[in-house]
């Protein structure tokens, strides 16, 4: 059967991916890099350490748990954007075990893009893979993006991104993890802040700070903590934080129709799997698309899948 090896070594996560393209499924393997309790990340050196050494063990056990064959195609998240002097040291654990994999069995070798991963990823888990041959708007909402992106086929990288927004201070994954910390969560603290909101028994009205498409969320961050000193609850103030997040993505949204007209919407990034700004999302955007928990948050899915768009040339929906 054809196999096609996909890696992605970020700042957040290690993850190692097969997909199979007979049976249209992704096999895959992935763990947090580890941080210290209180701390809202890794410097780079210390995620190229635990990359080095939580890769390995992601591939033993991806190939050692399922029947899968020798791919002959590997690919490699080599850098986080598709854009000239995008870099980031961790990536060069995946792409230098991708290398390595390609010179000893010979399998064809591909590098793309974090944020192309992302996408790819997000439109494998909602059935749409159809749209790489089309126009369409996508988010990619992480620890480290606040992005709003125009994206169009392109036979070289698969998808041709254009910016349309971002956050021009705080990103949104990092308000989240801020707003953890403050109320006592551990990093990330995605999960347990969700868990917190769902309990909370207030509604806020959002204002979004918006300027020619790109967001301000520093004010979150700030509020939180206002709202934690006179003596709100917990379960609110994590409320209020997924809220802002919710209505400033629908404020962005909104911005790129009217500058655009109605295209198709994706959603992707670990930010994304959060239900509560995902509701909000859809009741506002019934059509959006949306990756599944698992391939939401960093993976290797959407690298996998791009190796075989382009060793294949099939750009259709799977």
């Amino acid at each position: 059967m054809p196999e096609f090896l996909g890696v992605d070594t970020s700042n957040y996560t290690t993850s190692a991916a097969v997909y199979v393209s007979e049976e249209n499924r992704i096999y895959q393997r992935k763990k947090l890099l580890p941080v210290k309790e209180g701390e809202l990340g890794l410097r780079q050196s210390d995620a190229v350490f635990h990359h080095t050494k939580q890769l390995p063990d992601m591939i033993e056990q991806l190939f050692c748990e399922n029947r899968i064959g020798v791919p002959k195609v590997v690919t490699a998240s080599a850098r986080p954007r598709n854009v000239e002097g995008s870099y980031m040291p961790c990536f060069l654990c995946g792409e230098g075990f991708a290398r390595s994999y390609s010179a000893v069995t010979g399998a064809r070798l591909y590098n793309t893009s974090h944020q192309v991963g992302h996408i790819l990823a997000a439109l494998y888990s909602a059935n749409r893979l159809d749209l790489v041959n089309e126009r369409f708007i996508a988010f990619h909402v992480s620890g480290g993006t606040t992005d709003c992106l125009l994206c169009d086929p392109d036979s070289d990288n698969i998808l041709k991104i254009t910016e349309v927004g971002t956050s021009l201070d705080l990103k949104a994954g990092q308000a989240v993890d801020r707003t953890g910390l403050l109320l006592g969560l551990c990093f990330p603290c995605g999960v347990d802040l969700e868990k917190l909101a769902i309990n909370a028994d207030r509604n806020y009205k959002i204002k979004p700070v918006l300027k020619d498409g790109n967001c301000c969320l520093s004010g979150v961050e700030n509020k939180c903590g206002t709202m934690l000193k006179s003596g709100e609850k917990n379960e609110n103030i994590a409320k209020f934080c997924l809220d802002y997040i919710a209505e400033t993505i629908i404020a962005m949204t909104d911005y790129a129709i009217n500058k655009y007209s109605e295209l198709p919407l994706v959603f992707a990034g670990g930010v994304m799997s959060d239900v509560i700004i995902r509701d909000k999302i859809v009741s506002r955007f019934t059509k959006a698309c949306f990756a599944e928990p698992q391939f939401s948050c960093d993976n290797a899915a959407g690298v996998a899948i791009y190796g075989y768009l382009k060793s294949t040339g099939e750009k259709r929906c799977l």
